[in-house]
């Protein structure tokens, strides 16, 4: 690698705005603010609005769409037959 062009790659703690779920991780992104992690070192705290604890997707609680009847209704309005 060649020196001098990368950004400084240190531990970061990332919080989830909507619930408080914080974790620590590997990063180039800074912050002025910091936070006292379980081992008692000081680590900046940077604020996120969706993790993996307050995504649908990883919580289950996924809105899915009704498919029901939109294939018919799609080929219905464009002229499309069944076979």
């Amino acid at each position: 690698m060649k020196q001098g062009i990368h950004p400084d790659y240190h531990y970061v703690v990332f919080e989830d705005s909507s619930t408080g779920y914080k974790f620590l991780s590997g990063s180039t992104a800074t912050s002025k603010e910091t936070v006292k992690w379980e081992d008692g070192n000081e680590y900046p705290l940077i604020r996120v609005e969706v993790t993996s604890d307050s995504h649908p997707f990883y919580t289950g609680k996924q809105k899915f769409t009704q498919a029901d009847g939109a294939v018919d209704k799609f080929n219905k309005k464009y002229g499309f037959k069944n076979n």
